[in-house]
């Protein structure tokens, strides 16, 4: 029971460790400001070090968890919260490469500023990234009341 509880508290932690990362970037990236590119850059890796722990956290209470292996591993609302992370970390690769991408430019022109169109690309991918967070607590929720299930 505490390794159960201890197991979910940190995999809600991470998970809402990632919205804010999230929304920091959204914030961080304003069109109308100097683009902070080392903060958005450790904003990035953070919610990459989040996503990793939620995913080993997740297979802790899989593989330990209470309900058995045979709750989640059966149950199809189980693969499409997993496909729905995957799908956004798919979709978090285009903000890291442009991040990546700004710092290089910067350290060769000191006054370099990304496109606005860029920004707006990047802003649109977070978007996209926000409405699969908000789909994840929907799917855990139907999941943990056995919906799924025969």
């Amino acid at each position: 029971m505490t390794t159960d509880f201890l197991l979910a508290w940190m995999h809600h932690l991470c998970f809402l460790g990632m919205a804010a990362a999230l929304a920091m970037q959204w914030a961080l990236l304003s069109p109308s400001r100097p683009l902070p590119l080392a903060a958005l850059g450790r904003t990035d890796a953070c919610y990459g070090s989040l996503a990793g722990l939620i995913l080993a956290i997740g297979a802790a209470r899989v593989a330990w968890g209470p309900k058995g292996m045979d709750f989640y591993l059966d149950n199809p609302i189980f693969w499409a919260k997993i496909g729905v992370f995957l799908a956004v970390g798919a979709v978090s690769a285009f903000p890291t490469i442009n991040y990546l991408r700004w710092r290089q430019q910067a350290r060769h022109t000191p006054d370099f500023h990304p496109a606005a169109t860029d920004i707006v690309k990047v802003r649109t991918a977070i978007k996209i990234q926000a409405a699969g967070w908000a789909a994840l607590p929907i799917l855990a929720a139907a999941m943990a009341r056995g919906l799924g299930h025969s």
